[in-house]
């Protein structure tokens, strides 16, 4: 099949393969987890797997199975992300809205064409629980605004993330992330992922470029 679904991912037995859904910051429905569900029985998925970036990966799909999986599915299927912890709505820890500013960043940058993949975490404290300082991307809450993070990296070349500032307001912080994802797009090399970007140029060279 010459136009596979973006995403999908040959499996060792090369003939099947995984495909993975992404559920806004990691929040589902009883309604959605019913229809996952359902498409796993239809197409008699071997495997249903929650994956580190609160996504399902739905493993060994048959070749002939994997548009009309797709489709019937209640969530994108891949595609950059952002994973969220709970936030201050119900989290006694936290001090932001870490749900509400997940849910404006993938709105907003969902569809950004940028050189490589991109996964953002929002951490509404320091406890850190969407893994914000290991994405190419994070945020987390203070009790002034959001420290906005980049570099981070939680694959063979781990790296924790550079903070690109501290304690900005909502807007302004989706106005920076805004113009670091423009400046990576200009800037970077095609499949260089945010880490190694941020390792090339420079913490402090892209502070001065943007702040």
């Amino acid at each position: 099949m010459s136009d596979m679904p973006k995403g999908t991912i040959l499996q060792r037995d090369k003939e099947t393969y995984a495909i993975r859904v992404t559920p806004p910051s990691g929040v589902v429905t009883p309604q959605e987890l019913e229809a996952v569900a359902a498409v796993a029985r239809k197409y008699d998925v071997p495997m249903l797997k929650i994956t580190s970036g609160q996504r399902f990966a739905l493993i060994g799909l048959k070749e002939k199975d994997l548009h009309a999986a797709c489709s019937e599915l209640p969530f994108r299927v891949a595609g950059h992300y952002v994973q969220a912890c709970p936030g201050n709505q119900w989290c006694q820890l936290a001090r932001q809205n870490a749900l509400e500013m997940a849910g404006v960043i993938e709105e907003k940058f969902r569809t950004f064409d940028g050189p490589a993949k991109i996964k953002m975490g929002v951490s509404g404290c320091g406890t850190c629980c969407a893994e914000s300082y290991v994405r190419d991307i994070g945020l987390v809450g203070t009790s002034k605004g959001w420290n906005i993070l980049v570099g981070g990296n939680s694959g063979g070349r781990a790296r924790i993330a550079d903070v690109l500032a501290k304690d900005l307001p909502d807007d302004e912080a989706v106005g920076l992330l805004e113009r670091f994802l423009e400046y990576y797009k200009t800037n970077g090399k095609t499949k260089q992922r945010v880490a190694r970007f941020v390792e090339a140029r420079g913490i402090e060279s892209i502070r001065e470029a943007l702040l």
